[in-house]
This record gives structure tokens, sequence and C-alpha cells, in this order.
């Protein structure tokens, strides 16, 4: 019979072994199911009537914050702040929720989204992190930034990166890499990682790095979390911020600052997709995507506010685990395109309620009616791109977690209208995730291998066509993509903005480029993240940066 202590040991070597720190990324909750069940993470109704022994006194929060420091803070941030795809514990479902469902999900786990079971782990112990997680609100300890100590590593020590794949100590503007079938591991060839960022203050002399005869200015900042940009018809760029607004900024001074930035619309649960209808010269709306829904306001150029309410057109499905709904039109303007991201990692949808609609490219009339999947399979399809020369709809899209550093790979691909991309059961063509062996053998041969094998953990989000004339003539029709950075990699990749040549066939042939480079501090902290990416009027590149809540302007000076 062994002891509470050598239960516990033994239940952290299971853990690390099984699933490495991975595990631990949906210590608390993966959001998208307060969605979509009425209770926290499907816990029996009367675990609400579960009282936490330890609840009052600052003693239990101290015991539970050592403890989660030593079990969570890989994946949920040293103060609770989260990483990745792991939300605030500070605020959302972990506050809502009563205190004996979040015990009871804490004992029970869910494995396939890389939560285990910590039963082993006396109950004591189990309500402490409780007493901790809920005081995080009032706590003075919680903080979004820290600042990299005196003591911190400037490089890692970590083995080399086995080619093709990389991670940040290699990015280099102009490098180009080219990852195929061939290249992946095997499925748990490594342990998957926790190793969320710490966002730090942009330290003195730190500035991003582009290709020679290419120049960075910070064009904005002062922002609240700012996501997808897109260039308005009249030259206007709107900004979605997480935050909840729709903010308008216009002209480029000749310091390369903005010249006026205004709020178009306000309220909004966590808006990401921003696009104008009908397509052309003279749109009449903003079409807004967000978590559950997508609206619309009516729009002229050059307006800085909306001009009424919005307007409902479609609900949409998932949750909070991907909350990103980028919106695109079909060119002739009779069809629009949503991204809904799973509900989950690796959550089969034949048997999880949740996942109906989701990691699919929704295709809609403008109005919102005859809904219906035009792709499925894509696990998080973030952002959407029409193809100016082909007409092609394209994405970009994170994949799946818990297979190792490097698997499985994000990739940038045009989309077939009825194409199947694999998620949940299979990956980059006939590859079957050992998660769900045996499922779905029909699907096999159907699986799509997408266009461009991105850096596993690489998180692309925002993609737009270079279409402008300031570049070199050799960027006209390539793809410019930014890539959040990993969370869950034992040494961390992307953070950079990327340039996926399409050598003027509007095709792509596989390879992608470092574009924009120099977020990455250190081993533990980065100062900026890439998020959306869009062309200005006079050919010059916009980049949103979430991390430092700039937006960074990219021009070409020459040789």
């Amino acid at each position: 019979m062994m002891s509470a202590g050598e239960n516990v040991k033994a239940n952290i070597a299971f853990v690390k072994d099984a699933f490495a720190i991975f595990a631990l990324t949906a210590f608390l909750f993966v959001s998208w199911s307060i969605a979509q069940d009425p209770n926290f993470h499907n816990a029996p109704t009367s675990t609400k009537q579960l009282r936490n022994p330890y609840k009052d006194g600052p003693k239990a929060a101290r015991a539970g914050k050592l403890i989660y420091q030593r079990y969570c803070a890989k994946c949920h941030g040293q103060n609770g702040e989260g990483t990745g795809n792991v939300p605030s514990l500070a605020k959302g479902p972990a506050q809502s929720a009563e205190e004996g469902e979040v015990f009871w999900y804490i004992t029970h786990g869910d494995l396939n989204n890389g939560m285990p079971s910590w039963a082993a782990l006396p109950k004591p112990q189990r309500w402490q992190i409780i007493s901790y997680v809920k005081a995080l609100p009032n706590s003075q300890a919680l903080s979004a930034s820290a600042r990299p100590s005196q003591a911190s590593d400037a490089g890692s020590k970590a083995p080399l990166p086995k080619p093709p794949f990389t991670d940040y100590r290699f990015e280099d503007p102009g490098k180009v890499r080219k990852i195929t079938l061939q290249d992946l591991p095997a499925p748990f060839a490594t342990p998957s990682a926790g190793n969320g960022p710490k966002v730090a203050p942009r330290p003195e002399n730190a500035w991003p790095k582009v290709p020679p005869g290419f120049k960075v200015e910070l064009y904005a900042s002062g922002l609240e979390e700012p996501r997808l940009i897109r260039t308005a018809p009249n030259g206007d760029f709107f900004v979605a911020e997480r935050s909840g607004s729709i903010k308008v900024i216009r002209g480029i001074t000749g310091q390369g600052k903005a010249e006026l930035i205004a709020v178009f619309a306000s309220s909004l649960k966590m808006p990401f997709g921003v696009n104008f209808y009908p397509p052309g010269p003279d749109p009449q709306w903003v079409y807004v995507g967000s978590l559950h829904e997508v609206v619309r306001y009516p729009y002229q150029n050059g307006d800085l506010k909306a001009r009424g309410p919005a307007e409902h057109i479609a609900d949409l499905p998932g949750g909070e685990y991907h909350w990103t709904r980028d919106i695109q039109f079909s060119p002739d303007g009779k069809k629009m395109f949503v991204a809904v991201g799973a509900a989950s990692n690796v959550d089969d949808p034949d048997t999880s309620p949740a996942e109906k609609n989701t990691a699919d490219i929704l295709q809609f009339n403008p109005d919102g009616s005859e809904m219906r999947v035009y792709a499925s399979g894509i696990r998080n399809p973030v952002g959407l791109a029409i193809n100016p020369q082909t007409g092609e709809l394209w994405c970009s899209t994170n994949e799946r977690d818990g297979l190792g550093d490097n698997l499985v790979p994000d990739y940038i691909t045009h989309v077939q209208d009825g194409g199947f991309y694999g998620w949940p059961w299979w990956y980059m063509g006939g590859h079957q995730d050992p998660r769900h062996e045996g499922k779905h053998l029909e699907l096999k041969d159907k699986v799509i291998t997408p266009d461009v094998i991105l850096n596993p953990h690489n998180a692309s989000l925002q993609l737009t066509f270079y279409d402008g004339k300031q570049f070199p003539a050799e960027y006209q029709g390539d793809i410019f993509a930014s890539e959040h950075g990993s969370w869950n990699r034992s040494v961390r990749v992307g953070y950079e903005l990327i340039r996926v040549p399409l050598h003027q066939s509007g095709h792509a042939s596989g390879e992608y480029e470092d574009f924009m480079t120099g977020f990455v501090v250190d081993t533990t902290h980065v100062w900026g993240r890439p998020v959306g990416v869009t062309v200005a009027p006079d050919g010059s590149l916009l980049v949103t940066d979430d991390a430092s809540n700039s937006i960074w302007h990219i021009i070409y000076t020459g040789k």
C-alpha cells in the first residue's frame, strides 16, 4: 500500500511519461465546454453543493500557490494569466464555477484534452489549489507581464533542432524552409511540453528584424490586444481587439505613425474576423465574426463609427478553446465563408456534441441563410483569404497538440469545396492519430495534404496576399502570414511573420521564408507576438502584435 506521497510521485511520473507537461494544459478548464454544458465540464449537479473546507484564510491560498506553481504554472502561467489556448484563471469559467465542480474536474480529468486525473493528489492539496485560484482576481501578484531577471539565460542550452524543424534560435529573415511528409516523426517521438511565454516589455535596443532592403517602424501602440487587421476599400485599417472593440485607424504620417484612431463598434464578445460587403470599392456593410455569431453594421466608405446597431446574421458553433471567427466573401459576393475552430484538442465528433460543425469552414449566403460545411477536418482555420489571382479560398491552420514537439505541423493551404483535412482521426494525409486508432479507416485516402507545411506549434494566424507595388516584383502575389508562436513546445518556435512564395503562379510549392523575426528575448520571455497582417494602400505591410499591443509597419527602402 503506497503512502499519499508515493501515490503523488507515481502519478506525476505517469503524466511525464505519457503526456509530459502537456497533460497540464487543461488543468482547470478547456473553456469551450463551458458554453456547451450547463455544468462545469459535465460535473454532476450534486458537486455544486460541495464546499471547500480550506476556503477561508490566506494560509490555504498560500499553500495552494506553492502546489499550483509546481504542477500547473508551466501551462497556466506563474500568476494564472494563461498561455496559448489556456485562458486566464483570474476570470471566466474557473471563477464562475462552483468550487465543488472544479474539484470534481481536477479529480476526474479529461485525457483526450490533455487533463489527467489528479485523484492521487491528497484532497487537501486539491482544495488548496482551488483556494489559490479563487483568490486570483484579488491578488496583487497577478500580472500580465514579467521582466526578465538578470539571471535570464540569453540562449538555450537545449539540443539543436533536427532539420528541417527549427526553433527561435535559428529563425532569421530570408531563411527558406520546407517540410515534407517524409520529415514527420512518429507520434510521441518526443514528449509534448507546456512552455507558455512570459510577456516582457520590449528590451532596450530590441527591434523586429527584416531582410536587407526593408525597414520596420512602430505604427501604433497602446492598443488592447489587437488581433486581425484588414484594409477597407478606402484605405482605412479595421482592427479587432480581443477586449471587444473594432477600431478604425487612418493614414500613415511621414514618420510612419497612425494619423487617427477611432472606435467603430464595441461591446462585442471576442471579435476577430472583419470584412466588407459587397466586395469591391463601395461596401455597404462591415461584417464582424465574434465568438458565437456573425453580425454586420451599416457602413459607407470613410465612416469612423458604425451608422447603426449590429444586425445579427448567423449563430456560430464552438467555444472559447478556439474562438477566432474570420470571414471572407467569394469574389462574386454570393457566398460568405466563416472559419470555426474545434471545441477541443482531439475530441471525437461522433461522441462529442460540442464538436458539431466545428473544425470546419462554413459557407452561408451573405444574409446568413443556407449554412453548409464547405470544408471539414481543419482543426483551427484561423485566417481566411481569397487568392486574387485564382479566386481560391485559402486558410492558415493551427493543428492539434499532444503528439510531440514536431507533431502535428501547422499549415497554410488552399481549401477545396468538400475537402477533408483529417482532424481529429487523421493528419497530413494518411497519418492516423493514435488517440483514435482504428476509427474511420474509410477516410484515410480522402485526407488532403496541405500546400505548405509549417513548423509544428507555430500558431499560424492571419494571412494576406501581397497585391501592393512597393515591394520588389518577385513578392507580387505572395502570401504573408503571422505566426503567433508556440506555447507547448520544449524550445519555442514562431513569433514571426513569414512569406510563402507563390512564384507569380498563384500556387505554392511547399516552401516558406522567415521574414520578420526578433520578438523572443530568451528561453522564457517574449516581447512580441504577431497576429494580423494586411497590405496598406501604399504597398507597405502592417502587422498587429498582441503582446506589445502594437502595430508594426514594414516598408521597402531599396538595396
